[in-house]
Formats: C-alpha cells, structure tokens, sequence
C-alpha cells in the first residue's frame, strides 16, 4: 500500500482520525512480514495444526480456511476497540484520543489466539499438547460415539454430575466400576474403558433414540451435522439462521448463511449480494458515493485504474 501512496502515513496527513486496519500472513514487523501466509501455512506457523487429527498420522486441518475467519474476526474486534479509544468511553472511563491508529492483524497470531492454555501447560508443567483425535486432552468423557444407524453424536458427560446422570441414563448398575470413577483424575486414567462402554451402549440404538435418551437425562449432547441436516433442522429454521437472496446466474433465489451475531433491536441482513464479475458497479460507486464526473471515471478507466463490467 505504501508503493501506491495509501499506507497509514499517508493517509494520516488527510484524516487523522482515520482507523487503518491491515490483515497479513505474519503482521506488519517481525523476520516474517514480509513472507507471503495463505491462510493453510498461517494455521500450521500458529500451532492450530498441530493439535488437529490423530496422534499417529501427520496434521489434519478441517475443510474450511479457519484462519481468513479468524483473523477477519481480529480486524472487527481490533476497529472496534480503536473506535472507543477515539472516541472515548466516559462511563468506562475511557478518554477520547481523537485519532485514528493502525489494526495490525496477523492471519497467524489470530489462530494462536485458539490455543487455550496450550502455552502456559508448556512453560509451567513441561507438557507439548499435541492431536489427541476427536477427544480432547484431560477432559473425560467427551468424544464421538457411533449409532446403530451409522451416524455419530459428541456426548460431552465430563463434569461429575453430568457423568453420573450419563451412567443412570444408560442403566449402569451402582456396582459397577465405572462408579468409582466419580472425578476426571480417575476418568482420564481409564478413559479407554470409558469410551469403549458408553460406545458400546451408543451402538445399540439409533442416533435420535440416543439423543432423545441424553436429552431427558440433561447431559450435552448432540449429532454431527452435514449442511444437508442444517438446512432442514427446525432449530436453525426457528433462528433465522439463514436468507434468501438473488442471484443473476440462477433462476431462483440462492439460500446464505444471515447474519450473527442476533441483535435485538438491530439485527443484521444481506442487503447485497454481491455480482458475477468484478467492476459490475464501478460506475455507481463512483458517481454516487465519490461524486465522480464521467470524464474523471473514463479517465480512470482508460487507465486501467478501475475495472468496469457492465
């Protein structure tokens, strides 16, 4: 930006209040800003992969591209948090600075913001969390469980009272060893056993019958979705979770994602798609949120300064 004259020095000399907010690989100082970060390298550099997939088989990562989310999620909190340093907050107790500053947003710091405690384990007790499968480390029972009809559920009973309603739910005599197992200390150091019993009983009966089970019993649980289940669950329907809008190419209305998070007063919707090809709205832009002339527009156009696809 600041070969083109737009870095935030620049552009302070115009507007001193301006919020410049910057979405890198590795954030704008440090040996690495100036190496190019995909959000797949910037996962694997914030340690996100490393704790993804099974112990013995390389890193997995999900199919989504979690650290373009992530760190669009830093951008908004990082403006937001610039807005009231601007502007001031007097029953915070913030006082205006009335100037603008600089968002430096690193697609890698914002996947390492995931890690938990994984950072304090390690400098306090030595300990390198690593893939630990579809489990998670020191935490028993919470894992994937297989129905008669092929489908999984994530049962999470690891709280004490939790896995004691758990056993009463799947009928497990007050004799039985997997009682004397009432703290998580004890769980994880039979957690194999665990995992195996409540599988079994899992593998008994269908998916809903299970969740429906779970449910009376009040213990988390619920059924790993496919969008296939999302757009068809009554749930998400009730929410809102998603729109209808229109899209050129298709001779229907195209269904999106709304928007979150639920305001109240002011909640959130798609008011524009977006177009099939880039420059569709050039002109529009220009003229009315710039007012630019026609001439001024052709100029830039015969320029290759901006794109315009009618």
């Amino acid at each position: 930006m600041e070969e083109w004259g737009l870095g935030p020095e620049d552009l302070e000399k115009i507007n001193s209040e301006l919020i410049y907010t910057r979405i890198s690989g590795y954030g704008q100082t440090g040996p690495y800003s100036k190496l190019p970060g995909f959000a797949s390298v910037c996962e694997a550099v914030g340690g996100f992969r490393y704790v993804n997939g099974f112990p013995d088989r390389p890193s997995v990562r999900p199919n989504l591209s979690m650290g373009d989310t992530m760190a669009g999620l830093q951008g908004v909190i990082g403006i937001l948090l610039a807005l009231q340093a601007r502007n001031g907050n007097k029953r915070g107790g913030v006082q205006s600075s009335g100037k603008g500053q600089v968002v430096d947003v690193a697609i890698y710091e914002s996947v390492f913001s995931l890690l938990e405690g994984v950072v304090s384990e390690y400098d306090g007790a030595n300990v390198t969390r690593g893939c630990s499968g579809s489990t998670l480390t020191g935490i028993v029972p919470s894992n994937l469980y297989r129905g008669s009809d092929g489908k999984d559920i994530i049962i999470g009973a690891n709280g004490d009272s939790l896995y004691s309603r758990l056993l009463d739910a799947m009928g497990v005599p007050k004799e039985d060893e997997l009682r004397t197992w009432d703290s998580n200390a004890k769980r994880v150091e039979n957690q194999d056993i665990i995992d195996a019993k409540i599988g079994e009983w899992v593998g008994m009966r269908s998916t809903e019958e299970t969740l429906q089970i779970l449910a009376k019993a009040k213990i988390p649980s619920g059924l790993i979705y496919s969008v296939e289940d999302m757009v068809t669950d009554p749930h998400y329907i009730a929410r809102g979770q998603f729109e209808e809008v229109k899209i050129e190419e298709l001779d229907r209305d195209l269904k999106i994602p709304a928007i979150g998070p639920r305001l109240t007063s002011t909640p959130g919707s798609t008011k524009h798609p977006g177009r099939s090809r880039p420059g569709q709205d050039s002109k529009e832009v220009l003229q009315e949120w710039l007012g630019m002339t026609d001439a001024d527009i052709t100029d830039l156009i015969n320029s290759k300064a901006v794109i315009q696809n009618d």
